[in-house]
């Protein structure tokens, strides 16, 4: 069955005819006849690149615009039905159908995370592996208030405009299924989970964009560690024995307060934040258990590590004070501060601009939250730029305000021109190796100096 897409490029004198479909994948006519596609091919066998780009460029953003009702049609169905990490089942499923259906090669349950998924469209041999990385994972109660929908769904959608034009790059592209991003179940962190498993072996550029409120590319991110602190302590009758109990919500709350006092000496960068998640049974019964979620952040791993060891502390002083034990278990992979590639970053915030959007420059202090993208840029040149999907002011991050922007038609193009400068900073990686050098010489300086 033909997609969409090819439609759209034969349509627009890009195809000539109909594609081949072989080994899954969508090759130009040109590949099994010999014959000239009257546009692309032509350009390919010109010796002027800024012409061959150019038109890759418009091909990529006709075609996304050619398919944008089925991404609608599948952000929309996330934003109905949201999953929670690692429980992404229909959401994933979604990607990997559409991926299948425009040719490419997929590879579900990667690194035993059963909703992750590797889709890949090869093109010529040699040149690099470009990885955009699609997010689905939605936020306990809110749903899709960080926006993921539209990242898994955008993601997909610079695959499939890009995956027709890979008979003429020389290249690989990889859409990379990562669940469980946001740091709300156990285990999260998959980014960390694919990184450690191989996943991004011989991957030269790794990609996302995040809604948001603005346009900035050059993003940060801090570090973070996510903790499940619980208290042993003795039950007793609150009114008739308390002092035979040992209080273990006591030692919960005086940790809270520890932290306050905390805050005082430590870089203003640092977030400690948490919930008492369990905290006794019953007003007449001293609690014997309490438990305590939460999270440190901090502007680098190095400092995240130093305050780490002194939440710890407040903990177990707190422990000491009341005559309880305590206990700390990881909830998630540790998150890794985001190393922006500069050079990058630009490419990507070029084409924004040339899809009339406006660039902002990113606030002066680190961003406070945090991303598993933070460990893949610690390892492959990276970006993680945000696309404005409501006015400032209207709704903020992980809210339901901000789910329903999702849906909106400020979300809809958010979407559709982050798929599209997705496929166009692809194509810029694909065949300009000046870019691609200079991406790569930044890395190596940037973790060099890391080291």
């Amino acid at each position: 069955m033909r997609s969409d897409v090819e439609y759209f490029l034969r349509d627009k004198h890009i195809l000539s005819s109909p594609v081949i479909h072989h080994s899954g994948s969508c090759q130009y006519l040109e590949n099994h006849t010999g014959r000239r596609d009257p546009v692309t091919p032509e350009c390919c066998k010109t010796s002027n690149g800024v012409e061959l780009r150019d038109s890759l460029k418009k091909a990529a953003i006709e075609a996304v615009d050619a398919v944008k009702e089925r991404l609608f049609s599948i952000s929309d169905q996330m934003y109905r039905e949201p999953e929670v990490g690692l429980q992404e089942w229909k959401s994933s499923k979604l990607l990997v159908d559409l991926l299948k259906e425009f040719g490419f090669e997929v590879e579900v349950g990667l690194c035993n995370l059963p909703t992750s998924f590797r889709a890949i469209r090869r093109g010529k041999p040699g040149g690099p592996t470009v990885a955009i990385l699609a997010e689905y994972d939605a936020l306990p109660e809110i749903g899709h208030g960080c926006g993921h929908n539209i990242i898994g769904t955008a993601a997909a959608g610079a695959g499939i405009a890009l995956a027709p034009l890979m008979d003429n790059i020389r290249g690989t592209l990889v859409v990379l299924g990562t669940p469980a991003e946001e740091g709300a179940v156990d285990n999260a962190g998959g980014k960390v989970t694919l990184l450690e498993g191989g996943a991004f072996s011989g991957v030269d550029v790794a990609m996302m964009f995040h809604p948001s409120q603005k346009d900035v590319v050059m993003s940060t991110s801090n570090a973070r560690v996510a903790m499940e602190i619980s208290f042993r302590g003795k039950a007793a009758h609150a009114a008739g024995a308390p002092h035979e109990g040992i209080n273990a919500l006591d030692a919960a709350i005086l940790t809270f307060n520890a932290w306050n006092a905390l805050r005082q000496h430590v870089k203003e960068d640092v977030r400690i934040h948490g919930i008492i998640t369990k905290g006794g049974v019953s007003p007449n019964i001293i609690p014997d258990y309490a438990e305590i979620r939460m999270y440190v952040r901090a502007k680098d791993m190095d400092y995240l590590r130093q305050v780490e060891d002194k939440v710890k502390k407040c903990a177990e002083g707190a422990a000491t004070a009341t005559g309880a034990t305590v206990n700390f278990r990881y909830t998630a992979k540790a998150y890794a501060n985001m190393i922006t590639n500069e050079t990058l970053a630009r490419a990507f915030g070029k084409n924004l601009e040339a899809l009339g959007r406006k660039v902002q420059e990113p606030e002066p202090k680190a961003g406070g939250g945090s991303t598993d993208m933070g460990n893949v840029s610690h390892v492959v040149p990276s970006i993680h730029p945000y696309i404005a999907i409501c006015e400032p002011g209207t709704a903020t991050s992980h809210s339901r305000e901000f789910a329903k922007a999702t849906i909106s038609e400020m979300g809809h193009k958010g979407l559709l021109d982050g798929a599209k400068a997705l496929a166009m900073t692809a194509i810029d990686v694909f065949t300009d190796p000046v870019l691609l050098a200079a991406i790569k010489d930044e890395f190596a300086k940037k973790v060099s100096r890391k080291g």
